[in-house]
């Protein structure tokens, strides 16, 4: 008996010493995870490179207490006069907003306004020197920028100044247009207006040479935002 007990306790350790081998190798096989932080900043990257390809130009990954100062500046290096600007689906653009003008520039804040008076909003903001608004999306793998537009946030800011400074988060840069669909959901495509932004506007209509801002933005400039505890 004292024998068959010590055949059961080698078995036992023998299976007990394969299974920790099996989850050894498991382990040792197994990917090792990215930090958040670290595939964030990988699309980031991405999305940077892939903007500036497409004629875009890229100012930085700003923390929100960097972001106005940087618009301000802006603004002033393109010789702008007048700002257009919509609500923020996160910015705040009622601080931007008061900063441009501490700085001495012109507003035009776009709001929900009757049918009757579309055509004169289109126009204010048309004649604004830069249009600034938020994204809702920025897509990694192209450098396009996916904006939802609503009566706070007319397309309007983003087609027709001859510049266009568009804010996205971090956490809502994509690899795809794809992961960005799936975000918005089935509902969410069939109910809001999207527009997909790549680069400044462009056209070889004329003598087939490459024309920008004759049809939206001649230029678009984009601050990726990460904020600090993030």
């Amino acid at each position: 008996m004292a024998e068959l007990h010590k055949i059961i306790a080698s078995v036992k350790d023998a299976l007990d010493a394969g299974a920790r081998s099996t989850e050894q190798a498991a382990a040792a096989s197994a990917p090792v995870p990215v930090a958040q932080s670290a595939h964030r900043a990988a699309l980031a990257s991405t999305f940077a490179r892939e903007l500036e390809t497409v004629g875009g130009k890229f100012l930085g990954i700003l923390t929100p207490d960097e972001v106005t100062n940087r618009i301000v500046t802006l603004a002033g290096e393109i010789g702008a006069k007048t700002v257009a600007l919509g609500q923020g689906a996160v910015s705040d653009m009622d601080a931007i907003g008061e900063a441009l003008e501490r700085a001495d520039f012109r507003i035009v804040r776009t709001i929900p306004v009757a049918d009757t008076e579309r055509a004169a909003m289109r126009e204010r903001v048309a004649n604004a020197d830069i249009g600034i608004a938020d994204a809702d999306f920025a897509i990694a793998s192209t450098g396009t920028l996916a904006v939802v537009s609503n009566g706070d946030r007319p397309s309007s800011l983003t087609l027709l100044p001859p510049a266009s400074l568009v804010i996205v988060q971090i956490d809502r840069v994509m690899a795809n247009l794809a992961a960005v669909l799936a975000e918005l959901g089935p509902d969410g495509v069939a109910a809001n207006r999207l527009t997909l932004i790549t680069g400044p506007s462009r056209t070889a209509d004329i003598e087939k040479r490459i024309v920008l801002g004759v049809h939206g933005p001649k230029s678009i400039h984009v601050i990726v935002v990460w904020p600090r505890d993030d």
